[in-house]
C-alpha cells in the first residue's frame, strides 16, 4: 500500500508542477522516476517515450501508467495514472468554474508567458538529456540531424504537413535500416 501512495504522489507533484504539457513532464519523470526512486532505467524510459508517442493518448499519462505498472501491477498503473491526471484536471475545473475571464487578468496572462518559456526549457532540457544518452550511431544521427533540418523547414516556410507524418516516416527509415542491419548480419555469418 505504501508503493501505491509513493506512486501517487510522485506523479501527482509530477503533474502540478510542471507546465508546458508531457513533454516538459518527461524531465521530471526522469528525475523522480529514474534517477531518484530508480524504478526505471534511463533506456527503458527512452523505449517508453518513443512507445507512447506513437500510441493514443498524452505521453505523460502512458509513461506514468508504464511506470506504475512495472512498480506496483495494475493498481500501481492506476494510482500513477491518477496521480498525473487529478492534480490538472482539478486545477483546470476550478479556474474554469471561478473565473471565466481568467487570461484578461494582466498578472495572470504575465505569468502565462513566463510559463511557456519554462515549459519550452523544461522540453529543451528532456530532449538534450535523451540525445547524449541515445545509442548514437551513424544511421540514428542522420536520421535525427534530417528530422530536424525537416521540422524546422516545414515550420520556417508554413508548410501544410504533419509533424506525425514526419515521425511516420522516420519510424518506417529506421525500421527499414534496422532490418537491412539484420540481414546483413545473417549474410554475414552464413559466410
Amino acid at each position: 500500500m505504501n508503493i501505491l501512495l509513493e506512486l501517487f504522489l510522485i506523479f501527482a507533484k509530477i503533474s502540478l508542477f510542471t507546465f508546458g504539457g508531457g513533454y516538459a513532464m518527461i524531465a521530471m519523470i526522469e528525475h523522480n522516476c529514474v534517477e531518484k526512486k530508480k524504478w526505471i532505467t534511463h533506456d527503458e524510459l527512452m523505449d517508453i517515450t518513443v512507445i507512447a508517442e506513437s500510441t493514443p493518448g498524452p505521453i505523460a499519462i502512458n509513461c506514468a501508467t508504464y511506470t506504475g505498472y512495472k512498480v506496483g501491477g495494475l493498481i500501481g498503473s492506476i494510482s500513477s495514472t491518477l496521480g498525473i491526471v487529478l492534480p490538472s484536471f482539478i486545477v483546470i475545473y476550478l479556474i474554469s468554474m471561478f473565473l471565466d475571464n481568467f487570461l484578461e487578468f494582466t498578472i495572470i496572462s504575465n505569468a502565462f508567458k513566463g510559463i511557456k518559456i519554462g515549459g519550452g526549457i523544461l522540453i529543451l532540457s528532456a530532449s538534450i538529456t535523451m540525445i547524449r544518452k541515445m545509442k548514437k550511431g551513424i544511421m540514428s544521427r542522420v536520421i535525427m540531424i534530417c528530422s530536424c533540418i525537416s521540422m524546422l523547414c516545414i515550420n520556417i516556410l508554413a508548410l501544410d504537413f504533419s509533424s506525425i507524418s514526419l515521425m511516420l516516416i522516420a519510424g518506417v527509415i529506421s525500421l527499414v535500416v534496422y532490418i537491412l542491419q539484420i540481414e546483413m548480419v545473417k549474410v554475414g555469418v552464413t559466410k
